[in-house]
């Protein structure tokens, strides 16, 4: 792999303008038609399309610019250099694990290329709920289909690893349908660690797509710069004010407009700094998870699941079979596995831990993605301010998402005791692995499902600057504007009202299509597609 080429690096060749850590310098102010804060998915799509209008475009990263040949694989470097706080970041009560992406490519650098259109049924809640009556399946369809063009998401026709197959036999000897999930990739070579960092520049991330084609048409890049604030004056942000973390400099961006695409705890973080006008209080509420409970087994078989295509089975059968404002939903996958993230994820320690991880190359381990948001009893959680000006998520964990979780542990074990597993463990640190399904269900039924008992991590953060069709319901217009900052828009998955439902990555590109294509039409008169 060290012989092929590295975009990125013939890019800087080329001349690109990118600065910042070992990079040039950043200058202590700068003018731009375009600020954008942040460069994963809303901020990559946002980029290309404002270059491509011709408008002149600065990006804003915090993390830095790593590329395929930095890749090697090694998660003792990828979730410190990758991550947001080394992959460890937590909610205020430490019951929740958060991984997202702090690079170039924000977290399309570490995904495991799950892509879903946003579901209809989504979309009619939030059109029923929350006064978006334009974001209709039909209406996002064009913009859901140019960024599967540009992005090359489409079915992984490639046989399933086995980790994979395990939930497909699981669940077909038991009558749930499950189905291939579409993947952003090109020439992929199912090495199966995605969430490091592609080495070969298959996976189809901001990294390697969009910022490309912005830096080509001329945009910058600044890399280990926080944004830290805006400057306010009549309803209109005059200056973002960032630091430089090699050199502590204070960076003024004056702009014409600007995009924040921080990410949903990073964003409301921003504004929430800037003291930016909040009437209703709705700013960094309603911020989402799909909080993640999982189930780890162990085969006669190897499954050597860190080996092939990360995700490529699902199953929403569990969130179909209950109204979308009923018992909360789960969608089941199955993710991949690497030492040091097992090792953290797993219960247990002494010998009892020493044992689990013998098992490692037999594990299977299957996660449920829990719908949260469509029902008064999962409000979401709230982005704070720490002390030194830090984000962090307040997430409650309440009775109506722990029983959720209960019922997608028990779908989880039947299925592996289906598909042949010869023990099962809930990742619950009151629980025991058990070796029939009979035992394991009686004993998952008289779990207390309490935070910091059981194991709940989660990759994906959604709402806290959600759009609505009124002020008092939301932080942004339905075209994603600010309600009371005429110059500011928001582009990332801090836009959504509820939780998705399913891996948001492909929901936050094809809305923040129509929004920067609508956005740039308006600054510079000009109509650019995607694709």
């Amino acid at each position: 792999m060290s012989q092929l080429k590295d975009p990125i690096r013939e890019g800087i060749a080329r001349g690109w303008k990118v600065m910042g850590g070992a990079l040039a310098p950043v200058p202590q102010s700068m003018r731009c038609d375009v600020a954008i804060i942040g460069s994963g998915a809303g901020a990559g799509v946002t980029a290309e399309l404002l270059a491509k209008a011709g408008l002149q475009v600065v990006m804003v990263e915090e993390g830095p610019l790593k590329s395929s040949s930095d890749f090697n694989q090694k998660e003792s470097e990828a979730y410190p250099s990758l991550y947001q706080e080394s992959a460890a970041r937590k909610t205020e009560d430490k019951a929740i694990n958060i991984l997202q992406g702090r690079c170039v490519g924000g977290s399309t650098t570490v995904n495991w290329t799950s892509s879903f259109r946003t579901p209809d049924s989504t979309l009619k809640f939030w059109q029923e709920r929350f006064g978006l009556d334009g974001y209709t399946t039909d209406a996002l369809a064009p913009y859901f289909a140019q960024a599967e063009q540009r992005l090359n998401i489409t079915p992984w026709l490639v046989p399933p690893n086995e980790n994979n197959d395990l939930l497909r036999r699981g669940a077909a000897k038991l009558g749930i349908p499950a189905s291939a999930i579409s993947r952003n990739v090109k020439g992929c070579w199912n090495l199966g660690s995605c969430g490091l960092g592609c080495p070969t520049n298959a996976k189809q991330s901001m990294l390697v797509t969009t910022i490309p084609a912005a830096l080509d048409k001329g945009a910058q890049l600044l890399t280990e710069t926080r944004a830290e604030r805006f400057e306010l004056a009549n309803g209109k942000v005059t200056a973002l004010v960032c630091r430089s973390l090699g050199t502590g400099e204070t960076i003024r961006i004056a702009a014409k407009h600007y995009v924040l695409a921080g990410g949903a705890i990073n964003s409301p973080a921003v504004l929430l700094r800037s003291q930016a006008p909040d009437p209703h209080g709705v700013l960094g509420a309603r911020t989402f998870l799909h909080p993640v409970v999982m189930s780890s087994s162990v085969f006669d078989q190897k499954v050597e699941a860190w080996n092939g295509a990360p995700q490529t089975i699902y199953s929403d059968h569990f969130l179909e079979t209950q109204a979308i404002d009923g018992p909360i939903g789960y969608k089941l996958e199955a993710p991949p596995l690497h030492p040091v993230i097992f090792a953290s994820t797993v219960p247990g320690f002494g010998q009892g831990q020493h044992e689990l991880l013998k098992s490692f190359p037999y594990n299977h381990t299957l996660l449920a993605l829990l719908r949260d948001g469509f029902h008064d009893e999962s409000p979401g959680g709230q982005v704070k301010l720490r002390g030194d000006n830090s984000a962090v998520l307040d997430y409650p964990l309440t009775d109506y998402v722990m029983e959720g979780g209960r019922r997608a542990l028990l779908s989880m074990m039947e299925i592996q005791f289906a598909a042949g597993a010869k023990q099962v463990l809930p990742l619950h640190e009151m629980a025991q692995p058990y070796t029939t399904w009979a035992q394991a269900r009686d004993a998952v039924n008289a779990l207390p499902m309490k935070p910091l008992l059981t194991r709940v991590v989660s990759a994906h953060v959604m709402g806290g600057c959600a759009m609505a069709g009124t002020e008092r319901r939301g932080v942004t217009r339905p075209d994603g504007v600010h309600w009371q900052l005429e110059n500011l828009s928001i582009h990332d998955g801090s836009l959504f009202p509820t939780s998705i439902g399913a891996n948001p990555q492909l929901s936050i590109y094809g809305m923040v299509n129509r929004l920067a294509q609508d956005l740039a039409g308006r600054l510079s008169g000009r109509a650019v597609t995607l694709a």
